[in-house]
């Protein structure tokens, strides 16, 4: 069983995603938070396998609130799903630097939400494709770095390449086949990478890449 904590301030709202998850199969709502700082608190004491997060609240936004229960969890922390009204930029950059994993809008189906949990309770990452693209657009308009990072600068050469595989969406045993390596030697890789850069989160990786020049990403000419 899949326990999620829903966090919203509209009551109906809030309301309406506890009923769908508790309909849901393999799912249960184990708390409800009414603002970040409530989610902070209630994280703490349910220990849910996901957070189902709101980014406008009072008191505490979603994207602090996410920094500080993932902060506060120690090795095993939950998966924070943000979902909102809102495709901005800011708020897309926001979560995946806290280290939200994923990201979906208020008007998503609800079998793509219940689905987006179950997704990221098994610890992989889903954006929403509108935000997606955003993401991309706007990293590709970024000018190309004439060296390698200086963010990068204590990374070994594998760690980098390992780095750039991920913020390529592959998976672990995806990048031991394409560095004809085992799977076990990329996790060490990429948990001495992240421990050196202070991340968290593979979706961490995935800002860093890209915000690094790591990886470019292509967008499709008309």
């Amino acid at each position: 069983m899949i326990g999620v904590l829903v966090v919203d301030d509209q009551d109906l709202v809030r309301a309406g995603f506890a009923a769908l998850i508790r309909a849901a199969p393999g799912l249960d709502v184990v708390g409800e938070a009414t603002d970040g700082a409530d989610a902070v608190r209630k994280a703490a004491a349910t220990r849910p396998e996901v957070v189902l997060m709101d980014i406008r609240m009072p008191h505490m936004n979603g994207v602090e609130a996410t920094e500080r229960i993932l902060a506060a969890a120690g090795d095993n922390p939950p998966r924070v799903l943000i979902l909102t009204t809102f495709d901005l930029d800011e708020y897309v950059y926001s979560a995946l630097r806290a280290g939200a994993a994923g990201f979906l809008l208020k008007d998503t189906q609800p079998e793509r939400l219940l689905a987006a949990i179950t997704t990221i309770a098994a610890g992989d990452m889903l954006f929403a494709p509108s935000v997606t693209r955003r993401l991309i657009e706007a990293y590709a308009k970024r000018p190309l770095a004439s060296g390698p990072p200086p963010e990068l600068e204590s990374l070994t050469g594998r760690e980098v390449e390992v780095l750039r595989l991920v913020g390529r969406s592959m998976s672990n045993s995806e990048i031991a086949d394409h560095l004809v390596i085992s799977e076990a030697t990329v996790k060490t890789h990429l948990n001495r990478a992240m421990a050196k850069l202070s991340l968290s989160s593979r979706a961490q990786v995935v800002a860093l890449a890209y915000e690094t020049g790591l990886v470019v990403p292509r967008v499709a000419r008309h």
